[in-house]
């Protein structure tokens, strides 16, 4: 028999680790977006255009979305405001993924559409883990 209080103590630490394991792929995916973001909003047009064959508005597009979507993993749950906006950032972002992941493997490239696709996985298990699984608390919420 279990001491009282024990698997109230076990939902705790597991709860905690995976709030810890989310905030690293939060992270990880945030600095990924960013400088994904940023390059595609600083590189010159003639060097963009010669990579994909898309309209560089577009491009820039696509690198302001994830700027935004990179800002939007990190910003709302640090600073305890509008945090439902992290797993709507995270569900952009998948969006990007799968539109990247397409490009990739129409392009008939299929090995290098698994960083995307692993990529946009990830941004599904923050979206949905952040809506349902371990949320975070605004600092407006009642305790």
């Amino acid at each position: 028999m279990q001491p009282v209080g024990t698997s109230e103590t076990n939902r705790n630490s597991a709860r905690r680790k995976l709030n810890v394991g989310l905030w690293v792929i939060q992270g990880l995916l945030a600095f990924l977006f960013l400088f994904a973001g940023g390059v595609k909003l600083v590189l010159p047009i003639a060097a963009m255009a010669k990579q994909i064959g898309l309209p560089v508005w577009f491009l820039r597009f696509v690198g302001a979305c994830e700027l935004l979507g990179g800002i939007g993993l990190i910003l709302p749950g640090v600073l305890r405001i509008r945090t439902g906006l992290t797993p709507l950032a995270a569900s952009g972002l998948v969006i990007i993924m799968i539109g990247a992941t397409w490009l990739t493997v129409a392009m008939g490239s299929i090995p290098p559409a698994l960083f995307p696709f692993v990529v946009g996985l990830l941004a599904a298990f923050v979206a949905y883990a952040r809506w349902r699984l371990a949320p975070v608390r605004d600092k407006t919420a009642r305790q």
